[in-house]
């Protein structure tokens, strides 16, 4: 049975693609033939890098009326062309590099990428990714910064915990957190040069106190001398490190706040959602913006975030293990967290999260709940009046089917040896 086509095979009269690398750039631009001709017109040239050339690249293609410019997201190169032919009024689009391989068998060269990128790009065989507007790129770059900076300071807390393992010294298995007050006197005390195992014990405070004795067993590596000179040292470089870090997230999160004083309705909005709070709401916004045009359905964003499954399909069989493959990492880990927060309470998102991690596990809830967190999040987002409502955690058992229930209770008793028959209550 045949059906329409959807296809839109209108070639782009004036297209540009870009060939990027760190030095240099390869435009190729292809525009109508000339009078009396049919092969189109082709050009193709080398240009630095450097902010002049490319603006001067920027200011000649404005002068042919180029109505798209295509380039492959490479590294970090990409950046200075896209925002320059931004600012210069032109059409940049940002391709993956997956959709625009060269055909193989055919030589490779800067060249011939430009042109077979270019050729692509004008019979729009190619789709754009998503790059924000300014506003939210500058967030982007502060939230982006702020969530690695916090590794680095969890990976010199890891290297605290194990110089002082490797010193026999084993406060983290009394403490919970041994970075705490009680935690962080103790450690200053050791740089210092204590080494009375009672006398440091004794540093504890408030929920400390009731585990002086344990404290004690804990440090009593320090009566055989396990905790040398190289560890003070590197004790101290670790634990000035971490300061630093702190110091330096707590600046970022003041930055962010101001950055984030313009969508302070959106926040709003997004904070009603269980698990969501300021920082996760700030990673949102950074990540996905707020215009939501850029993905005509929930569905799509969904899918730009691989929070929906592969479909990958052969001879009649699904191939694969249906994973969603590797998306924004920094919207992934916001969504995880807001989906085990949502899972500790008594809403319908906690209820959908205890709900499948009893049946399907906690890494495959994670996934699910996330996804209904960013469905929820795009319609707040595509909606300025729209307001998060709650269904409530006994949801499931309102609209649960009877008859399924009755079934599943019935076989399971028959599967115990029991005959069943079922009398309505009077």
């Amino acid at each position: 049975m045949f059906a329409d086509s959807e296809d839109d095979e209108q070639i782009i009269e004036r297209v540009a693609a870009l060939d990027i690398g760190k030095a240099e750039v390869v435009c190729c631009v292809r525009l109508p033939a000339a009078v009396g001709k049919k092969r189109r017109v082709q050009e193709v040239t080398t240009h630095s890098t450097m902010v002049g050339s490319l603006s001067d690249l920027a200011n000649h293609l404005v002068d042919l009326r180029i109505e798209r410019v295509v380039m492959e997201a490479t590294s970090d190169y990409w950046r200075p062309p896209f925002y320059l032919f931004e600012a210069h009024g032109l059409d940049p689009w940002l391709v993956n590099a997956k959709d625009v391989r060269h055909l193989p068998g055919r030589p490779k060269t800067d060249v011939l990428d430009a042109v077979w990128l270019c050729k692509v790009a004008e019979r729009q065989m190619l789709r754009p990714s998503f790059v924000p507007p300014t506003e939210i790129r500058r967030l982007r770059d502060l939230t982006r910064y702020r969530a690695d900076l916090v590794g680095v300071r969890t990976a010199e807390k890891n290297r605290v915990e194990k110089l002082l393992e490797d010193a026999c010294i084993k406060l983290s298995v009394v403490a919970s957190d041994i970075f705490g007050v009680s935690g962080r006197e103790m450690l200053a005390a050791m740089i210092a040069g204590e080494r009375d195992p009672k006398r440091l014990a004794d540093l504890a405070r408030s929920r400390m106190r009731p585990k002086i004795s344990l404290l004690e067993e804990a440090f009593a590596g320090l009566k055989v001398g396990t905790f040398g000179e190289h560890h003070r040292f590197l004790l101290s470089r670790m634990l000035a490190r971490i300061d630093q870090a702190n110091t330096d997230i707590a600046a970022l999160e003041d930055e962010i706040e101001e950055h984030l004083a313009p969508f302070a309705d959106a926040v709003a909005r997004l904070e009603e959602i269980p698990g969501i709070g300021p920082r996760a709401a700030a990673v949102i916004i950074a990540e996905i913006g707020l215009d939501m045009t850029r993905f005509p359905t929930p569905g799509h964003l969904a899918s730009w975030a691989k929070f929906s499954p592969g479909i990958k399909s052969s001879a009649g069989k699904n191939k694969g293990n249906g994973s969603t493959g590797h998306g924004n990492r920094y919207l992934a880990r916001v969504l995880g967290e807001a989906a085990v927060g949502a899972g500790r309470t008594e809403t319908f998102l906690g209820a959908r999260y205890r709900r499948l991690a009893r049946r399907r596990g906690k890494k495959k809830a994670m996934v699910a709940v996330g996804r209904s967190i960013l469905t929820i999040i795009w319609h707040l987002l595509a909606d300025p009046n729209a307001r998060y409502q709650d269904l409530g955690p006994d949801h499931y058992d309102q609209r649960v089917s009877t008859t399924a229930k009755k079934r599943s209770h019935v076989r399971g008793l028959e599967a115990l040896g029991y005959h069943v028959t079922l009398e309505p209550a009077a």
